[in-house]
């Protein structure tokens, strides 16, 4: 076996074991998120509580300890550090409460980008290729994002159950990937 047989054979198996780990893990997600979707969602929101708080300790040290930082800047990281080092307490606090305003926040931040993506289409219509399909899916997104706003707490439980689903599927079938590859693109 030459030295570059070898190495085709070593980033074969490193994509394939790159395809099934992730695979793995989406599917485990998403079988998680169907089965037990509020208990999720508080996971979720705990591992973003404690990013916030290791957040802030980075950016309190940075601002603490930099030697090379003006003051505004040393300032201005030791505020924020502050900032988020108070949010994961308050959200560690009350995690079910925080959990649910996450939800929240996070479904009207994607109605807003629909609603957004509907009106940018609509201004670029004049250069679109198929103009009726570029009115309906500028329609379809402006209502979905229109609902998103209106009704965040059910869009965001619809949300949360269609990327659990989603998971699910792409974990499948990069699984499947991963017992198919051979080399070559991926």
């Amino acid at each position: 076996m030459t030295s570059e047989t070898a190495a085709e054979k070593g980033a074969v198996n490193g994509v394939r074991t790159a395809l099934g780990l992730g695979g793995l893990l989406a599917l485990i997600a998403g079988v998680i998120i169907i089965w037990q979707p509020a208990g999720a969602a508080f996971f979720v929101t705990a591992v973003l509580a404690i990013y916030a708080i290791a957040a802030g300790l980075v950016y309190a040290g940075l601002g603490i300890f930099s030697k090379s930082m003006g003051g505004w800047a040393r300032v201005g990281h030791i505020v924020l550090g502050i900032i988020f080092i108070i949010a994961g307490i308050i959200a560690f606090m009350n995690l079910q409460s925080t959990t649910a305003w996450l939800a929240v926040i996070v479904a009207i931040m994607v109605g807003i980008a629909w609603i957004v993506e509907g009106i940018v289409s609509l201004t670029t219509l004049g250069d679109a290729a198929s103009k009726g399909w570029t009115i309906f899916f500028a329609i379809i997104s402006i209502i979905a994002g229109l609902y998103l706003v209106f009704s965040p707490f059910w869009s965001a439980v619809a949300l949360w159950l269609i990327l659990g689903i989603a998971l699910i599927v792409i974990g499948i079938i990069n699984i499947v990937r991963a017992f198919t590859f051979k080399g070559g693109t991926v």
